[in-house]
């Protein structure tokens, strides 16, 4: 199927517009931002369109699109709302969605599928009620934003899908990740008195269930994207402090969050018990059906004070095509920015392979360092990892994986570091490492590309 993806460079969207390509679907992609730059950050070719809320879509973007999924919005818990603000949130989703369903139906004859992304802001604060898809809109401006905004698509005449969406429970991105760094330091407490319902889906069912709705030719209609577990705020907190292995901090007035975010607080401490009755009557099969099986599966690995920085690249060439180019630790030369001057001193065997200890020389904000690594699970074509023995980190274990799509390679880098000192350390670099592995990465994309990113 011919899709067309909007927020593909989204938290969602990009894993959504992975498991389309892994699934054989063919994406096209609609993005404000410059297409080469947008082009680079997606972890799956697609064709790429620009597009905004305030423009027509390409009448070429539709040429045989048969589907089309719709993510993009101005992001709702960023900050204190302020009118223009407010403004924004409402005209990315509700002026957006007009323009993608005015052109579908101009020049979206193939459509056979649209899907909404959606949220449970729809009903407020329902307090202890029950919200089935059947349940009614909430008060306040995010209901009555998503009301308007699910509006805009009664005008087609294909299957219509939207997915409300709750929490979604990521290490990579979102407000899991926010809430790591008051947590870690035994801070975070429950908001109000806890007893609000907390809606959270973990991230591998957000996106199955929206793959799941594009390809079941018998859902339509609204469906709940929440995991079906009833989690009051105390629950999520209890679990996520088990998580991590750290104590509870204080609870956090509800008075508190209306001074600290104004009225964006009303989105931190409505109680929403929703229901995903539709999914599970239609037969979508959740991996997570529980909070504390979720944040075990999401934080595993960050217990401690571990850090972890994430990247997917496709480029348009074969793993045995790629793989070569890491064979040799001079190349890494290559990949790594000239701020950190860095140099390789030599390997302890002819050829890199499991076991291999390979010395660096660096320098770090002017302070000269040396680095040694070990290569472990050394698999050609398919991964390996460098861990670090001896420099600057408490822990430094760097995966690097290779996986065959679409006719090309998708490259993906995890990085878990933990830095010396404890607490000071912690406290004192954690933000600075976290933006120069940031640069790091971002120079070995692009150089990446300039290497293999044409044929």
């Amino acid at each position: 199927m011919r899709i067309l993806l909007t927020g593909a460079t989204g938290l969602i969207g990009q894993n959504v517009g992975r498991e389309l390509v892994r699934r054989g679907h063919e994406v096209v992609v609609l993005a404000r931002g410059d297409r080469e730059k947008v082009r680079q950050l997606l972890p799956f070719p697609a064709e790429i369109w620009k597009w905004s809320h305030e423009d027509s879509v390409p009448a070429e973007a539709l040429q045989r699109v048969e589907g089309l999924i719709h993510l993009a919005g101005e992001p709702v818990a960023e900050g204190r709302w302020s009118d223009e603000r407010k403004q924004r949130i409402r005209d990315t989703r509700v002026l957006g969605t007009r323009s993608l369903v005015k052109s579908v139906l101009q020049h979206g004859k193939s459509l056979k599928v649209f899907l909404l992304g959606s949220a449970v802001g729809l009903y407020g604060d329902a307090g202890e009620r029950e919200c089935d898809e059947s349940a009614a809109c909430g008060e306040g401006f995010l209901a009555q934003v998503c009301k308007d905004w699910e509006a805009e698509i009664e005008p087609l005449t294909c299957r219509k899908i939207a997915v409300r969406t709750g929490v979604v429970l990521s290490s990579r991105g979102g407000a899991l990740v926010k809430m790591l760094p008051i947590y870690r330091e035994h801070l975070g407490g429950r908001l109000g008195d806890g007893q609000s319902f907390f809606p959270w889906i973990h991230l591998d069912d957000e996106v199955g269930l929206i793959l799941w709705a594009i390809e079941n030719q018998n859902v339509q209609g609204v469906i709940n994207g929440v995991a079906p577990a009833e989690t009051r705020q105390a629950e999520f907190h209890e679990e996520l402090c088990r998580a991590l292995d750290v104590r509870s901090g204080p609870p956090v007035p509800a008075v508190g969050l209306k001074i600290l975010w104004g009225e964006m607080a009303s989105v931190l401490l409505a109680s929403q018990r929703v229901i995903p009755r539709r999914a599970l009557e239609l037969g979508y099969q959740f991996k997570f059906t529980s909070v504390g099986s979720a944040l075990q599966d999401l934080l595993r690995d960050l217990r401690g004070r571990t850090h972890e920085m994430f990247a997917e690249q496709w480029v348009p060439r074969t793993p045995d095509e790629i793989f070569p180019f890491f064979c040799d630790e001079k190349n890494l030369e290559t990949l790594t920015p000239p701020f950190l001057n860095f140099s390789v001193l030599g390997k302890s065997t002819a050829e890199i392979g499991q076991g291999t200890l390979i010395d660096y020389r660096l320098s770090l904000h002017g302070l000269p360092l040396g680095w040694r690594t070990r290569i472990e699970d050394w698999v050609p074509g398919v991964k390996f990892v460098d861990t670090q023995l001896k420099g600057p980190y408490a822990l430094w274990h760097h995966t690097h994986e290779f996986e065959p799509l679409a006719g090309g390679t998708l490259m993906r880098d995890r990085v878990l570091f933990r830095l010396p000192l404890g607490f000071l350390g912690d406290w004192g670099g954690r933000w600075k490492v976290a933006q120069d592995v940031g640069q790091i990465f971002a120079y070995r994309r692009k150089k990446v590309d300039e290497l293999f990113g044409s044929r």
